[in-house]
């Protein structure tokens, strides 16, 4: 139960951070809002690191690194994917590679699911995508480089958290620490490639580094829950975390919720308790 409630938790914090980033994106490239929040992220974990603890075992170095990387390139395919569009259609499709991937890999490794938990599981799948899709999904079809990126996105998203739940048990926040400072790297090396295309622009400084720090804490409680549960479990709770954007884009942009959005809430409710009895 405690792993669940981690899990809800991260995924709400997810869900907050993309809502602020997408905002703060609004004005500027998105490079520019990346370069504030990757600090905020960073300086957010070192403040943790006095009262969580810190083990930089090779083991946790490793495993941290693999998990910047898959960040970095995450955050690299997952625009260029919305870029391309549609993003009514494509989003689900990310989210789904998001949420199956690590399902997978627990169920290899062992992951056991009771009578309840072999319905919400699925369910909760289904949820993620229906909440992902926006009003008239379905409406354009997607070019094949497109679904390519999109697959991408979510495989390198996906990546990220198993890599994460692999990492050493009594690692503490090592590896958020490490993986951090190499996708910052990258993604401050991307920057600095491409100033010259990132315009004059200022992004909403405030609200970036906040979707920094929600980010990071976003990814705590993710690595918490998955070193208490079952990473089928968790991933695929963690995964609903478009429900958070969707509910905050209606509470302050006062935009449309689509009908097969409040089924996949709906959905995500019942799977959530179905996962909790099992």
């Amino acid at each position: 139960m405690i792993a669940l409630v981690l899990a809800l938790a991260s995924s709400i914090a997810y869900g907050c951070a993309d809502f602020l980033g997408g905002l703060g994106a609004r004005k500027a490239h998105v490079l520019r809002v990346v370069m504030i929040a990757a600090p905020a992220s960073l300086a957010a974990e070192l403040v943790l690191w006095p009262l969580l603890g810190a083990s930089f075992s090779p083991g946790a170095l490793a495993w941290g690194a693999a998990s910047g990387v898959a960040s970095a390139a995450a955050f690299t395919l997952l625009y260029q994917t919305l870029a391309i569009g549609p993003m009514n259609v494509l989003s689900p499709v990310t989210a789904l590679v998001t949420a199956a991937l690590p399902v997978a890999v627990g169920l290899l490794q062992g992951d056991h699911l009771s009578a309840a938990g072999l319905v919400g599981l699925p369910l909760a799948m289904v949820a993620v995508v229906l909440i992902s899709a926006g009003p008239g999904a379905g409406s354009a079809r997607p070019s094949a480089v497109a679904l390519l990126l999109a697959f991408g996105a979510g495989a390198a998203i996906a990546l990220q958290l198993v890599f994460l739940h692999q990492a050493p048990a009594d690692s503490g926040i090592a590896p958020l620490i490490g993986g951090r400072v190499v996708a910052s790297v990258i993604t401050l090396a991307a920057a600095a490639a491409l100033r010259r295309r990132l315009g004059s622009e200022r992004p909403a400084y405030a609200m970036s580094a906040a979707a920094g720090v929600l980010d990071s804490m976003a990814n705590l409680l993710f690595l918490l829950a998955v070193r208490g549960g079952d990473l089928a479990v968790v991933a695929v709770i963690t995964a609903l975390y478009p429900a958070a954007t969707v509910l905050l884009a209606r509470v302050v942009l006062a935009e449309r919720i689509g009908r097969g959005q409040l089924v996949g809430l709906g959905a995500a409710t019942v799977a959530v308790s179905l996962l909790a009895l099992s």
